[in-house]
């Protein structure tokens, strides 16, 4: 493979020329040329010419030399009885009475006609390979290392991109059944093998992934969005397209003997999220059928970390004229920072075994036929099963990985990234006990002063079954232990430790500490060090002993069950006083309860961690159900609980122009209860920003027996900056936010109607929500330094109060994000 660059001009005016096709001898490989008439392409060494045309010109053949520079200057010629249409086509581009806007009009409508899922059944194989690795590996720039590690040469490949070396350090194999059935549709992909060697050892395997699978999805040309790299791309055959792209109707090419009008098109605003490319149409009938796509994305695109993008895409006409995908390879180069190594990134998808044979109802009913499953599979299956062969440099990663790890610095260097990237630090080679999360190993609060912490969770390798975990921890201001101490008894065999998915468990928990009221965040530990910088005092705070019993259930569909009995006592502080209406004051209170929640995500994706799981993408919606009940006098209860709450969250996209986190809630309590189990919104003291949860309310401001809540952002990825000189360069991203409460609180569940009730403390300053709802706005820049996002929050009721309230402020938080 060989990579060449040069430029098209006009040979009479010398002016470069725009979007002419450039292709290698008989191969499928092109490009086009951008705006000053450049053109960059990957060749085979066996290639000795390669032809260059453009509308308005005279096709020409220029011959590839075997030259070090590869570099190209052609010329063509005007062809004179199309002078004119040259003219009009350098002028202003217009959609109107444009033959090629026309012409992907009619090939968009068309596309049902050779859709192979016009048919009741369809069935294929899917063969993936993904391969990673280092880009621009000249052993001359990294001599140093080749010296110490000679053997990594033999894993040398080269970019199809830009031809620069490449050394593999991934590969992941992935072979599966694909099912659809058109009524009632469904679509089940069965998996048969799965085959992953590599750097990435050190990450969760199938949460790795998930995250591959869902940035580098198959691409659908005839779905208005391109849905990669977590981000819409406007399709070039999107109802929007003659809106967002410009369409130029080039030369007529032979795709594998047939004869194929070639549709040009790129983005009106190259910052915007779409393509550069050529679509190749068949001109042997009327189904305007689409034989090859090849297509990057522009260089000035409001996209990070991705310095070039290709897409390549093949269809073979079925014997009823269906377009039967051949292959769909997708190419990346990344960089994270200027300066740094390059990332080289290749997707091959291949198929065969296209079939229309009807099948049993029983084939679309295999969900989760993998789930708890090991499909790992040895060389000889994959020897068997690859449908393109694999190259030699990627085959043998496995063997690289061993002998890296023969070498000390290897070793411990990928020891020391395990534990950062995991948060625990195994005991040995077969871990029995991980100690963990180390995030949470030293932390600062107000009640607590500094806080120490130990602890860790026992792994598959000393049970499949039994799993234990916990820590402890000392303030040194107060002077008190806590501990969690939890045992877990797994119904299905676990691979490592006990919240893979799906869970199917029965869990005891007893614990004593710190209750921070009315502050819980979703993904991270309250004692995580990074939240220990607070805008106030911390001080709505109790002491809790609690112990319970949970059943969950989790099943494939992502529909979960947890039912749990729990006894719990909470200890008064000096912040927070038990005192009732009648001066009475409570060193503590009990409380026994009941609970069910129910959960149910459709498609959600997750990353699995060892103690959270944390979302791949937030597209699928998110129903989440919850109910309490505890009866005063039953096993200690003081008070009657009796409490419902229901979310809903979703992500909506519009297409390349952003898209809008939706997360709405409420809750109600039905019973007369104490103020710790009532309705209190989430507050996040810190200066990060933490979702679903208020940057600028006071904890227990609002105390509420019914509530609804909302939290929308949106996010425009560059929709304003983009459209800036100067200011696009940096790649900026808006973002907007807006949330907000609106509930009541009820005089039977009033301390101050009700002697028996503990009244609200004094230094919490607990208002009712008497001027309306409490609603915040955030207004932020996202993708600062590609990493970086800082919003200002602003109050925007509830300003003017008695008591001392934030109006507004920064808060910033890293995002990483294509």
């Amino acid at each position: 493979m060989r990579f060449i660059r040069g430029i098209v001009r006009d040979s009479i005016t010398d002016a470069p020329l725009s979007h002419a096709s450039v292709s290698a001898g008989k191969s499928s490989r092109g490009a086009i040329t951008d705006d000053n008439g450049l053109f960059e392409l990957s060749v085979p060494s066996a290639a000795r010419t390669m032809t260059v045309s453009c509308l308005g010109y005279e096709k020409k053949t220029v011959p590839v030399n075997n030259s070090s520079l590869n570099l190209y200057a052609v010329y063509l010629l005007p062809e004179v009885e199309v002078l004119q249409e040259v003219k009009v086509r350098r002028g202003r581009y217009s959609k109107k009475n444009n033959p090629a806007v026309d012409f992907v009009t009619r090939l968009r409508k068309s596309g049902r006609l050779t859709d192979p899922r016009r048919n009741p059944y369809y069935s294929y194989r899917k063969y993936q390979r993904t391969t990673i690795g280092l880009n621009e590996f000249d052993t001359v720039k990294y001599s140093a290392l080749v010296r110490k590690f000679p053997f990594l040469v033999e894993n040398i490949d080269t970019s199809e991109i830009s031809g620069q070396p490449v050394l593999n350090l991934i590969v992941k194999e992935h072979l599966s059944d694909v099912y659809f059935r058109r009524n009632p549709e469904k679509q089940q992909e069965v998996s048969l093998g799965y085959r992953s060697d590599g750097v990435d050892e050190i990450l969760d395997q199938k949460s790795m992934q998930v995250f591959l699978d869902d940035v580098l999805r198959e691409v659908d040309l005839y779905q208005n969005d391109v849905n990669i790299l977590q981000n819409r791309f406007v399709s070039p055959l999107s109802a929007i397209g003659p809106d967002f792209y410009r369409y130029y109707l080039t030369d007529t090419v032979k795709i594998d003997g047939d004869d194929c009008m070639t549709l040009a098109f790129y983005p009106r605003n190259k910052s915007m999220f779409g393509f550069n490319g050529h679509i190749y149409v068949s001109l042997a009938d009327s189904s305007m059928f689409i034989r090859k796509v090849d297509m990057s994305v522009p260089a000035d695109i409001n996209l990070n970390f991705v310095e070039k993008l290709a897409i390549s895409q093949k269809y073979s006409r079925g014997e009823d004229g269906s377009r039967l995908p051949q292959s769909d390879d997708m190419a990346m180069e990344l960089r994270a920072v200027p300066g740094t190594p390059g990332v080289y990134v290749r997707r091959r998808i291949a198929y065969a075994g296209h079939s229309f044979l009807p099948l049993a109802d029983s084939v679309y009913d295999l969900a989760g036929l993998s789930c708890g499953e090991s499909l790992e599979r040895d060389s000889l299956f994959w020897e068997r099963a690859r449908l393109t062969a694999i190259p030699e440099s990627e085959n043998r990663v496995g063997n690289l990985m061993s002998r890296l790890r023969s070498v000390p610095v290897y070793y411990w260097g990928e020891k020391f990234l395990k534990i950062m990237v995991s948060g625990y630090v195994g005991t040995g080679r077969n871990s029995k006990f991980d100690y963990g999360p180390v995030n949470t190993s030293v932390s600062y609060n107000t009640a607590e002063g500094v806080r120490l912490r130990a602890g860790g969770m026992t792994t598959a390798n000393l049970s499949r079954r039994w799993f234990g975990r916990g820590y402890v921890a000392y303030g040194f201001r107060d002077h008190k232990w806590k501990y969690k101490a939890e045992a877990e008894y797994s119904f299905r065999d676990k691979e490592y430790h006990s919240r893979e998915f799906p869970v199917q468990s029965l869990r005891l928990t007893h614990m004593y500490d710190l209750d921070q009221i009315g502050q819980h965040y979703l993904y991270t530990n309250a004692d995580n060090m990074f939240l220990s910088l607070k805008r106030m005092r911390d001080t709505r705070v109790t002491y809790r002993r609690l112990t319970s019993l949970e059943w969950t259930n989790e099943f494939s569909n992502n529909l979960s069950i947890v039912l749990g009995i729990r006894h719990e006592r909470q200890e008064s502080t000096c912040w927070l006083p038990f005192v009732d209406g009648h001066g009475r004051e409570a060193g503590h209170y009990s409380e026994s309860s009941v609970g069910l929640q129910i959960r149910y995500a459709p498609g959600e994706k997750y990353y699995q961690t060892k103690t959270h799981r944390i979302p791949v993408n937030l597209d699928a919606p998110v129903f989440q159900l919850t109910h309490t009940l505890a009866l005063k006098g039953v096993a200690g209860s003081r008070f009657n609980v009796n409490k419902t709450e229901l979310s809903v969250g979703k992500r909506f996209w519009f297409s390349a122009f952003g898209y809008i986190d939706c997360i709405v809630g409420g809750g109600h309590v039905w019973s007369r209860s104490p103020y710790l189990n009532l309705l209190i919104p989430n507050v996040n003291l810190s200066y990060t920003i933490q979702p679903e949860s208020f940057s600028l309310m006071n904890p227990m401001e609002f105390v509420n027996d019914s509530y609804v809540q909302w939290f929308f952002t949106y996010w425009a990825n560059g929709l304003l900056f983009n459209q800036i000189p100067f200011v696009k360069k940096a790649r900026l991203r808006e973002v907007v936010g807006f949330r907000g409460v609106y509930g009541h609180l009820g005089r039977r569940n009033n301390p101050q109607y009700n002697a028996d009730l503990f009244r609200f403390p004094a230094d919490a300053c607990t208002r009712p929500m008497d001027r309306g709802p409490y609603m915040e706005l955030s207004a932020g820049i996202d993708n600062i330094l590609r990493c970086l996002r800082v919003d200002y929050v602003w109050r925007l009721t509830y300003r003017s109060t008695s008591y001392p309230v934030d109006r507004s402020g920064l808060r910033v938080a890293l995002h990483f994000t294509f």
